[in-house]
């Protein structure tokens, strides 16, 4: 039995078919597609109901592509996590209503060698441009894509943590911050102690969630719950993933 058929049947959300149409593809393909491309980033495990809702979640809040790669994933200590490529966050800035143009600037040291870039963002309901620089120093990454393009690179990040900043972006990184966590995990272990871990309340189990979210959903859309109530009484049981807040979130946005 593959992975895609042990995911308990049910009715398709109104993102999954929101996306299907978006992209003119078959409802039940589309599914497929979102599920192999979340088991890719799981090693082939299985995909649970509430990796797969956050994944639709993010991809419609934005409305990003997953069949294009504007839109993927990675995983990290069991978790699915959205990963939007370059080509997605240009698709977000560009499409984004208020916005009205973007410059950069290059710095150069001593050597001539590039040290900085500084992105502005314009948008048409602000009189300033948000602009953010980031620098060599700090980011230069020892993959294949910054030994080969270090200046291309550098402004991809400018260009990602001025969007943020200037459109208030969050629950989403970009693929060198994914790489960077991932390096991370790999090499952390666990120094807590077994009975101070106890003690501390869990992470909302992505089962449980996957099985509450249409309630939630339902009592949002007809007004009983805000958004913000369904969080603060989920929160009481466990420790809520930023994915999990922002497909509750999404409701009705």
């Amino acid at each position: 039995m593959s992975q895609v058929s042990q995911m308990p049947q049910q009715q398709p959300s109104a993102a999954l078919i929101s996306l299907a149409q978006r992209l003119n593809v078959d409802v039940n393909e589309m599914q497929d597609i979102v599920i192999q491309t979340l088991m890719k980033a799981k090693d082939g495990k299985q995909v649970t109901n509430a990796e797969f809702v956050t994944f639709l979640a993010i991809a419609s809040e934005y409305k990003l592509n997953p069949l294009t790669k504007e839109i993927y994933a990675f995983s990290k200590g069991g978790a699915i996590h959205p990963i939007v490529s370059i080509d997605g966050w240009l698709k977000i800035i560009n499409t984004h209503p208020q916005f009205d143009g973007m410059e950069f600037k290059d710095a150069l040291d001593q050597e001539g060698k590039l040290s900085a870039v500084t992105c502005q963002i314009y948008r048409k309901d602000r009189s300033r441009p948000t602009e953010l620089t980031e620098y060599m120093s700090e980011c230069a990454g020892s993959s294949d894509p910054w030994t080969k393009w270090p200046a291309r690179m550098l402004r991809h990040k400018a260009t990602i943590q001025c969007a943020r900043y200037a459109f208030g972006l969050s629950g989403i990184v970009d693929p060198d911050e994914a790489e960077r966590i991932e390096s991370v995990t790999r090499t952390e272990r666990d120094i807590t102690p077994k009975a101070e871990a106890r003690q501390t309340l869990e992470h909302y189990p992505a089962e449980k969630f996957a099985s509450n979210f249409p309630t939630w959903e339902q009592a949002i859309l007809t007004g009983k719950k805000s958004a913000a109530d369904i969080i603060a009484m989920a929160s009481s049981k466990g420790v809520l993933t930023a994915q999990q807040e922002a497909a509750i979130n999404n409701v009705g946005a």
